[in-house]
């Protein structure tokens, strides 16, 4: 009879245990939380080295890093979501589609304001939603200018210095005809395929996507149409190559094979860079129109319901958001903190490049922050900028008509939302 009880008793503790590991239990009877993770560079590895220090701090829980490609990652945790197992947190930029899967953070911070109060105000749009907060800051992101050093020099031109030299976007252009004049580059200048960095050009125009209230679209004003239009010149002059917009060739690849004195692109850009040695590159301040301009953006860190390991994921969130942790984070990936108390940063690189980029996020128009921040409609409409932007490039639409159809669809959208309770 004893060996019955026995058996039944071992039986029992193995069923316990795996109705355990269906929730976020690992086989060692750890507290599991999947952190689903994507990568621009090295921060992947920065994160391990974190996770380890957490794990150390806190025997009782064991962080899986499920890496994926940043472009699946949606996806996947839609998948995820839909079939009833969500991971315990997740790196994400979109925040808005996954709202109502997030963890409200609120009920664990504390004290609400002192924790908003920790970071950007600009990026506040982007994990405060419906006055809930859905997830939390790891870095901030602005848009600048790389640029060879070895082929400027040989062109004769000298960057600016300062923000008080700050080019002109005429300026700018005959700089990189000078470039394109010298013979030694391939292309002067490479733009990423975004309408998120376009924008940085139609910002320093005096555009703006939507008007100051976010009720209507001014994507195609006449400053933001003007802005297309000397983009579109641009091509056509052979200062940008059309391979990038409407070839698909990586400008990451050819601003790295040396061949290409200027990449606009993001901060993040700095880790995949780094391991540049056969030129010398540096980066410099965007030129300015009406006004100076970036756009900015982040990358966040969010905590999904439904995984019965709730607390111990806002706990591990808590902890990423830390002033020290932030800094080790952020110093060692070669970012910007999304963190107001962590600018003063010992970067194991030149930090002249880093406060060129920071300059770059305090001189941008407060609008980009609204416009990008308005998610309701740029998650779901940005590839549509983007294609406006194509179209125009291709001839198949001018400058204003291209914009116009965006507009269109960008109003229809915010028509669309008002109707929803």
């Amino acid at each position: 009879m004893k060996r019955k009880w026995g058996m039944y008793a071992k039986i029992i503790i193995l069923a316990f245990m795996l109705s355990l590991a269906g929730c976020g239990q690992s086989g060692e009877g750890k507290v599991r939380l999947d952190f689903m993770w994507f990568s621009d560079g090295g921060e992947g590895e920065v994160m391990k080295e974190i996770i380890e220090n957490y794990e150390k701090q806190h025997p009782e829980v064991d962080i899986n890093l499920v890496e994926v490609a940043f472009k699946d990652v949606k996806t996947k945790l839609k998948t995820m979501i839909a079939g009833g197992k969500p991971p315990a947190l997740v790196r994400i930029n979109d925040t808005y589609e996954f709202a109502d899967h997030a963890i409200d953070l609120t009920e664990y911070v504390g004290d609400k304001d002192k924790f908003i109060g920790q970071f950007e105000d600009s990026i506040q749009p982007f994990y405060v939603i419906n006055d809930r907060i859905i997830a939390a800051p790891m870095d901030i992101t602005a848009n600048g200018m790389y640029y060879n050093k070895d082929l400027f020099k040989k062109a004769g031109v000298e960057v600016p210095a300062s923000p008080e030299e700050v080019w002109t976007w005429d300026e700018f252009r005959t700089a990189l005809q000078q470039i394109k004049a010298s013979g030694e580059a391939r292309y002067p200048m490479v733009w990423d395929f975004s309408g998120h960095r376009w924008s940085t050009m139609m910002y320093e125009y005096g555009g703006s996507l939507f008007d100051k209230d976010l009720t209507k679209a001014a994507v195609n004003s006449p400053e933001a149409v003007n802005a297309l239009a000397e983009f579109k010149d641009m091509h056509e002059e052979g200062l940008i190559p059309d391979s990038v917009w409407l070839g698909g060739e990586n400008p990451n690849n050819l601003f790295r094979s040396g061949t290409v004195a200027v990449h606009l692109a993001g901060n993040w850009m700095m880790g995949s860079y780094k391991d540049i040695t056969h030129f010398d590159w540096g980066v410099t301040y965007l030129p300015k129109e009406e006004r100076r301009s970036s756009v900015p953006g982040g990358k966040y860190v969010m905590g999904l319901k439904n995984t019965g390991v709730e607390k111990e994921t806002a706990e591990f969130i808590q902890y990423l958001s830390t002033k020290e942790v932030n800094a080790e984070y952020i110093e060692k990936s070669l970012f910007l903190s999304a963190r107001k108390d962590n600018k003063d940063l010992s970067y194991p690189m030149d930090d002249k490049l880093f406060a060129v980029f920071t300059d770059e996020f305090k001189n941008t128009s407060p609008q980009a922050a609204k416009d990008w921040g308005n998610q309701k409609v740029m998650t779901k409409n940005a590839g549509d900028l983007t294609t406006g932007i194509s179209k125009a490039l291709k001839g198949e639409l001018t400058p204003q008509e291209a914009l116009d159809e965006v507009a269109k669809i960008f109003d229809e959208t915010i028509k669309q939302n008002n109707k929803q309770p």
